[in-house]
């Protein structure tokens, strides 16, 4: 059957969040004195295990986002002594915040692989994140007009690789799963979720981890064009 629809994930697979979080992190952090063994990457290798830690909180509903932000990084600076209290606390986040904003960027090649699937295919965004979050963050990236439709873990209460988010999209976007391709970056959320509905997966490996199947249409980089289109949409 003839593709007609391919679905993206958005962060670090659109978007880079893991450069932007590092550089905002890098910029946000710059005010402090810290020992000369405190390095970037290990900063931010504890700011991942905090986000990881915290973001399904944060899509259960057990905490509000404004919360986990003040709590990661009260505990990730905590041992540093920088953030006295809870108010400031509360107010580096938002510091921050304001920098991972401004900092926001696409994967090299994200922008002009959409405008080439664009006047061909159905396009949609299928994420676990907030509705206003990533709908920001596409309009910040120029993403917006290129999307079709936009599922997210809040707006349809299943995260990926819950089969239902899928189905959500494939509703959205008038496709069959064997007319739908996923592209993204986490093997569980999206390859393993996208085959449990049916749909074909393509995996994004920015960072050379080990392929746990080799039967999965496997991807380095958006970049180059042809190529990259060529084993999305299988043509």
């Amino acid at each position: 059957m003839p593709l007609t629809t391919v679905l993206f994930d958005l962060d670090d697979t659109l978007f880079d969040h893991a450069a932007t979080a590092r550089a905002a992190l890098q910029a946000s952090t710059a005010q402090f004195r810290f020992e000369p063994t405190v390095t970037l990457d290990e900063l931010y290798r504890r700011y991942s295990e905090q986000l990881e830690a915290m973001h399904p909180r944060v899509l259960a509903g057990e905490i509000d986002h404004r919360t986990a932000r003040r709590l990661r990084f009260q505990q990730l600076l905590a041992p540093y002594g920088v953030l006295p209290n809870e108010a400031a606390a509360e107010e580096f986040a938002g510091f921050h915040y304001g920098h991972y904003r401004r900092l926001r960027r696409p994967i090299a090649g994200a922008l002009a692989l959409l405008k080439a699937l664009k006047p061909q295919y159905r396009l949609g965004i299928v994420t676990n994140n907030r509705t206003e979050e990533q709908q920001d963050k596409l309009q910040a990236l120029g993403m917006t007009p290129l999307i079709d439709a936009l599922i997210t873990s809040e707006d349809v209460g299943a995260t990926k690789p819950d089969p239902r988010i899928f189905r959500v999209a494939l509703e959205r976007l008038g496709a069959r799963p064997e007319e739908a391709v996923l592209v993204g970056d986490n093997w569980t959320a999206d390859v393993l979720g996208a085959r449990a509905a049916g749909i074909r997966p393509v995996w994004l490996n920015r960072f050379g981890a080990a392929c746990p199947d080799a039967t999965v249409t496997m991807i380095t980089s958006l970049e180059p064009l042809a190529e990259v289109r060529r084993l999305i949409v299988g043509a």
